[in-house]
């Protein structure tokens, strides 16, 4: 249990940083948008093009990376919607096999689908090195390939949330259980 809970730790890690790096990728979503908003009106002040359609694409950029690349962060945090009408009456331990299942039955299965109906989306992208067709667009083939890094990534931390949750089951101290319940004195689960 111990080296799954290290693969876990590593997990999360790698999780949180991106997950803070997505933060300075929505400073600069704001800045991009600022520099467009003011070089449209300020350019046409002047009589000048100051706006462009790399700075444009560059705000969608960013908004995707933020979207797809915090998606695990957002996992791990446990800040993805689900249905609370009945998960936020269940005992900790009724909401830790929920999120076991829910992640096995569910997230990573349609994390392999998405992977898998993606793959020849992002291939041909890159088999062409796909460009905007806006003029001063940005390569399409990159972005697109973060749509399979999203889903990747998902899997890990569904990984990591499993080894979390049995490790909450089976009494391992210092384990956080379902929503962050403080392994101190969260009730232990008996015999399992």
């Amino acid at each position: 249990m111990n080296t799954l809970l290290l693969i876990s730790r590593v997990i999360d890690t790698f999780t949180r940083w991106l997950g803070q790096a997505m933060g300075w990728v929505a400073v600069l979503l704001v800045v991009l948008g600022v520099i467009n908003v003011v070089g449209r009106y300020l350019g046409a002040q002047l009589g000048v093009q100051l706006a462009s359609n790399m700075l444009l694409e560059g705000q969608t950029y960013a908004y995707n990376l933020m979207f797809l690349l915090g998606a695990s962060y957002v996992l791990q945090r446990d800040g993805h919607i689900r249905v609370d009408i009945l998960y936020s009456h269940f005992s900790n331990r009724l909401k830790a096999w929920v999120d076991i299942f829910g992640a096995w039955l569910f997230l990573i299965p349609f994390c392999i689908l998405a992977i898998y109906f993606s793959i020849n989306y992002v291939g041909r992208s890159w088999s062409t090195l796909e460009m905007s067709p806006n003029p001063d667009g940005l390569p399409r083939y990159p972005i697109k390939t973060v749509i399979i890094v999203c889903f990747v990534l998902l899997i890990f931390q569904g990984v990591s949330e499993t080894i979390k949750r049995v490790a909450w089951l089976r009494g391992v101290p210092g384990v956080a259980g379902p929503g962050g319940a403080d392994p101190a004195t969260s009730p232990r689960p008996e015999g399992v």
